[in-house]
Parts: structure tokens; sequence; C-alpha cells
């Protein structure tokens, strides 16, 4: 599942890929923004914030969301695509390398000097050089919501998708359901930006510290199964701020008081 720690890989690898190449094709195959042609500028600099992707080209900006689906390849000129090509929403390639965005939920194009537009309502990323971890824990201390939906909203805190608030809470023996004014939020913080961090770099992600298949979590769609602390069964629910925006909840009822 793309959370922050994915997109922070998947922006260091098209930056690498494409910073300081001249763009040889830009083809983007969304409405409102079909017709842009950055082709013959200059890819300055792929930046993750949060869960968004920004490509700077020029003086314009390709805004790219992964959402659940959605996957930026990286090919060498003239190499067979990985998936069918009506998959794919955006081509950018230079003459070192061509990257492919596959069912991305969301693609535009804009002015470079426009970006807040887009991603200035977003919290502190933890991945980020600006991280502020007072100001994020500020944010989820005025949340009046519960601590699982808290977190989950990218305007309290950028990057943290349902595995990771699963986890962390688990970690910090926190139920989802509690009220995020009455939680530790200091730490909660303090160690959801320690655990990001820890799986920037490594595939497959791993919140026991163990990378095996089937272990790298303590609840995540762990359902039924035994706590790997305590041996109570994980539990399950649904919840969110309103019923289409409920995400699936799993928690170890002794652990997690």
């Amino acid at each position: 599942m793309p959370e922050g720690d994915t997109v922070f890989r998947t922006a260091k690898r098209l930056h690498d890929a494409l910073a300081g190449g001249a763009v040889t094709r830009f083809d983007i195959r969304v409405p409102g923004s079909a017709t842009a042609d950055l082709t013959g500028q200059h890819v300055r600099d792929v930046t993750p914030r949060g869960k968004h992707l920004l490509m700077r080209i020029g003086d314009q900006t390709l805004h790219s969301h992964l959402k659940m689906e959605g996957e930026w390849a990286v090919h060498r000129p003239g190499d067979r695509w990985r998936k069918p090509a009506f998959r794919a929403r955006a081509i950018v390639a230079t003459a070192r390398a061509e990257a492919v965005g596959y069912d991305l939920a969301m693609v535009e194009v804009l002015p470079t000097a426009d970006e807040g537009r887009v991603v200035g309502h977003l919290g502190p990323d933890p991945l980020g050089p600006d991280w502020d971890a007072a100001d994020a824990a500020r944010r989820l201390a005025a949340d009046d919501r519960a601590i699982h939906v808290a977190l989950l909203d990218q305007r309290n805190v950028a990057g943290f998708g349902n595995e990771y608030a699963n986890e962390l809470l688990f970690v910090r023996g926190i139920r989802p359901t509690a009220r995020a004014r009455d939680v530790d939020v200091t730490g909660l913080i303090d160690t959801g930006a320690r655990m990001i961090r820890a799986n920037r770099d490594r595939v497959p992600r791993t919140f026991t510290g163990d990378s095996r298949p089937g272990r790298q979590t303590w609840v995540y769609r762990r359902e039924g199964k035994p706590c790997r602390r305590c041996g109570t069964l994980i539990a399950r629910t649904d919840l969110g701020e309103s019923a289409t925006a409920e995400r699936i909840v799993f928690w170890c009822p002794m652990c997690q008081p």
C-alpha cells in the first residue's frame, strides 16, 4: 500500500533517473492536463510531500498521487513497458530514462509557484526537510475525533496511511477509538516519525523488525490471530469520520486498553 515511505522511495527513484535531463516525451492522459507539453524543458527535481509527488519541470510541476493502486515505473528508453499502455496516465521521458505513471488517481500540471494549491493544506511530513514534530502534535491534540481517524487526516500529519496508523497505535498501546485529545500525542508522533524513517529506505517495510513474509506487522491484517506479545486474538472493526471514509482497523484488546 503506498504510504509516505513508498512515495519517498518513488520520488528518489524518479529524481535519480530524470533530474537534469531535457524532456523528450511528455504525455499526460487525463482531462484537464492532456494538452500540456513540457517537451524540451529540463527536469529540475522530484520531491515527495506526504503522499504527493511533485515533479518540477522548467517552471511547471507535474503533481501526482498514487492513492491505492498507483505506481511510477522507470524504464530505459525503448524498453517494453511492464503494464498495458491503457493503464498509463503520465509519461515523462529524457534521453536516459522513461518514467510511466500507471493507474495514478490524481495527475495535474500546474505552475510550480502554485504548488500550495495542491499540497499547502498538508500537515508536517516526518520525511520532509522541514519536519516539525511540535506542530504535528499540536494539530493532533486539537482534533476531537478518534485517534485512528485523526492520524489518517493528512492535514494533521502528512504520510501516515492505514497500515502505519494500526501499527503505530499498537506499539504505543493506544485503543484506536480513543479520542486524540486524550492521547500522549507527543510520544505518538515521536514513535511514528522514527517508525516511518526506519522504513524509508527498505522494502518490504517492517514494524516488528522481522522482514520475513507474514512477520512484518503486529496487528495489521492479523484479525483472529494471536497477538505476538500477549496471545490475545487480534480484533477488527471499521472506523472513519463517515461511512465512505471508513478504514479497516486492527488492534489487540489486551495490549491496547
